[in-house]
């Protein structure tokens, strides 16, 4: 099974990368449009701020690309926030496969939200095997709002989507890659999607 995960300037790559060669899989790192729409499997990192990330997307013409892709993919953390029409960081615009945007966590919160939170309401393939209420790593300093393609929802000062699925799109606010035995599971259930 081919692999990629999207190098575009603006993820935390090599922990990713880590977390598959423990699932015994050699994840290719690239921007390379072929390589991508060719790949079984597409995973779409972020870290950092959206707008820039955006700008970096634009530059390598890769904002064209995601939306058109065919195979699983999975948006991780901010990766995630700019699959959605947008973004109040930076007023940035998405990449439209969501129908939502991010928004900023309220005041009186600590933020960003840095450590492990709990998923709940767990409703996709993503999820099997996974315990309700499992615990995940998370650092962010937006969200985004429960929508029709929620398929898990955290809590923190505000109930958010943690997950969300549209077609053979997925994207998880947390990080799989640095979430322990549950977060392993699933990326292990992201290569066994069957969608075609």
């Amino acid at each position: 099974m081919k692999v990629v995960i999207i190098d575009y300037g603006a993820g935390n790559i090599q922990s990713i990368q880590f977390a598959f060669q423990r699932l015994g899989i050699q994840a290719v790192l690239t921007n390379n449009r072929q390589e991508i729409i060719t790949a079984d499997r597409v995973i779409f990192p972020g870290v950092g701020e959206a707008s820039y990330a955006m700008k970096k997307l634009k530059t390598s013409g890769l904002d064209r690309v995601i939306p058109t892709l065919t195979q699983p993919v999975l948006g991780i953390c901010l990766g995630m926030q700019l699959m959605c029409a947008g973004s109040e960081e930076g007023q940035t615009e998405g990449l439209g496969i969501f129908n939502c945007k991010a928004v900023k966590f309220k005041q009186g919160l600590n933020v960003p939200q840095i450590g492990w939170n709990q998923v709940e309401d767990l409703n996709s393939d993503l999820f099997i095997g996974v315990e309700e209420g499992a615990f995940m790593y998370l650092v962010h300093s937006y969200y985004v709002p429960i929508v029709d393609q929620t398929i898990s929802k955290t809590t923190y000062g505000v109930t958010y989507s943690s997950a969300m699925q549209r077609e053979n799109f997925y994207g998880v606010q947390f990080h799989p890659e640095k979430s322990s035995k549950a977060g392993a599971q699933i990326l292990q259930n992201f290569l066994n999607l069957t969608h075609e």
